[in-house]
């Protein structure tokens, strides 16, 4: 371990973020640059516990304890208090194919369950990753890596989020010879176009994709399986195919007048903001903004906050976001222990922008949005209802408060309520099986689904998820994709 009694001496300190009246007027990253001396004395903390959570990554009635990629945390976090910041390196690349994304994105998982977190705050195990991809690319420690042998069998990932990128990464190590097709204009799925700009820069997904590519993995960007390139194509070309689509089907709000113009989908307003930020001058970019409107958000959650984050910077004359779930409690729950993942009050940054910049908490909860009011076919506010959870035949259900409503302005609602699972259309292409929820269906614990030789990964087979859980999931479906394409039974070509 690191400082036998560091957990003792020292307390938690991250690097901070840009100032808020600093950060909201552009689209770079918040986060400050981590300092080496403050990163090493929080490896020192790191207590090497005899039974180490932080990297457990598996899951007890639903909820979540520890990194799902097994990271080596204890053993990164000693090297980096010794200062061996190259090996640590190479300790967090043995289990983790993208360090860059998760120090910026994730929620840290890790950090949930941290024993010192148990009766105190986490070791920052985020800033010592974000540290060590950020000396890696300065030594260019993370360059291409070109796999010695190659099977000459041809695999097709489709989809180009964490997902399929992680499982490209692996399949290609591996010595299969991989090709990633994305619908859109660039890779990175959720990467690149549902998390913005200054929670994850552009440059860095496209930093990524470029060592890919020197690796000697394909991208084919602008084809869509299924519509623009047909299943039978794709099934005679490749010996394999990997299913990393996402869960891209949006839940729609269903209030009377959600028609109307204005009431828009979160992900395609982040998608929108993300594509003018990157080429302003196309005339293919839409017109959707918030600027000078009255912006509502629905729903909570990351997708929630970046909805809110982006809407300030775009220069909404007020934020206000809808949560139909009670203000969770400063201190976990009575049937959320250490070490689950604690389910505990966030206040995250867009958040916190909007308090600096209108002076209070966006967020209301316990509320429901009951109608969308419109005017000339556009929104021009919404009515709300305050809720009471109540147990009825056995489930907890919303009930109406009676004498709570109110109306809002709203120029423009964006809704965040999540997503029902992956589009229809390529499953039923394919002939493939879904389970309940609608997703590919797998067996319990494995990534093929009901026809050979395909298999699904990320939240087209779990449902929507972290980014974390996603490239796990990559890593396990290449896995099994190739041990299938390995076997000696296996003939020259398959029969779908």
């Amino acid at each position: 371990m690191g400082k036998p009694t560091g957990f003792l001496e020292y307390q938690r300190k991250e690097s901070g973020r840009r100032s808020v009246r600093e950060r909201i007027l552009d689209y770079q990253e918040f986060l400050l640059k981590p300092d080496v001396a403050d990163l090493q004395t929080q490896g020192a903390r790191c207590m090497d516990c005899g039974v180490s959570f932080c990297h457990a990554g598996i899951v007890i009635d639903g909820q979540s304890i520890g990194c799902p990629l097994a990271n080596l945390i204890s053993e990164t976090n000693d090297l980096v208090y010794r200062g061996n910041f190259a090996w640590a390196y190479e300790r967090l690349r043995k289990t983790h194919p993208f360090p860059e994304f998760t120090s910026k994105v994730c929620p840290a998982l890790c950090e949930g369950s941290c024993a010192v977190g148990e009766h105190g705050e986490p070791v920052a195990i985020k800033e010592i990753e974000r540290f060590l991809v950020g000396f890696a690319a300065d030594k260019q420690l993370d360059g291409p890596r070109r796999p010695a042998l190659s099977s000459g069998r041809r695999v097709a990932v489709v989809g180009s989020g964490p997902a399929g990128l992680a499982a490209a990464d692996l399949l290609n190590q591996l010595g299969e010879e991989v090709t990633v097709f994305e619908r859109n204009d660039r890779p990175g799925g959720l990467l690149m176009y549902g998390i913005p700009n200054m929670k994850l820069n552009k440059d860095v997904i496209n930093r990524r994709i470029t060592i890919m590519e020197a690796e000697g993995i394909h991208f084919q960007t602008k084809v869509e399986v299924g519509v623009g390139l047909s299943v039978d194509v794709l099934l005679q070309d490749f010996d394999a195919l990997i299913l990393a689509g996402g869960a891209t089907q949006p839940r729609l709000l269903s209030a009377p007048g959600a028609n109307l113009e204005g009431v828009v989908p979160a992900v395609h307003f982040l998608t929108q903001a993300t594509k003018r930020l990157l080429d302003p001058t196309s005339p293919a970019i839409s017109t959707l903004d918030a600027a000078r409107k009255d912006v509502v958000v629905i729903g909570g959650g990351d997708t929630g906050t970046d909805c809110v984050a982006t809407a300030i910077r775009q220069g909404a004359a007020s934020v206000m976001q809808i949560e139909i779930m009670p203000e969770a409690s400063q201190e976990r729950p009575s049937g959320n222990p250490w070490p689950l993942w604690p389910r505990v009050l966030k206040t995250d940054y867009g958040q916190k922008e909007a308090m600096e910049l209108f002076g209070s908490d966006p967020r209301q909860y316990l509320t429901t949005v009951t109608e969308v009011l419109g005017k000339d076919g556009k929104v021009s506010g919404v009515k709300t209802v305050r809720v009471e959870w109540q147990t009825k035949n056995g489930r907890m259900i919303p009930v109406h408060v009676a004498g709570s409503e109110k109306m809002h302005p709203a120029g423009l609602v964006l809704v965040a309520m999540g997503f029902l699972g992956p589009e229809k259309t390529l499953l039923e292409a394919l002939g493939l099986a879904a389970d309940a929820r609608g997703n590919v269906q797998t067996p319990p614990g494995r990534y093929n689904s009901t026809i050979p030789a395909i298999f699904a990964a990320g939240d087209m087979r779990r449902g929507q998820s972290l980014v974390v859980w996603a490239l796990m999931e990559g890593r396990g479906a290449a896995r099994q994709c190739h041990d299938y394409l390995s076997a000696d039974a296996l003939p020259k070509k398959h029969v779908y």
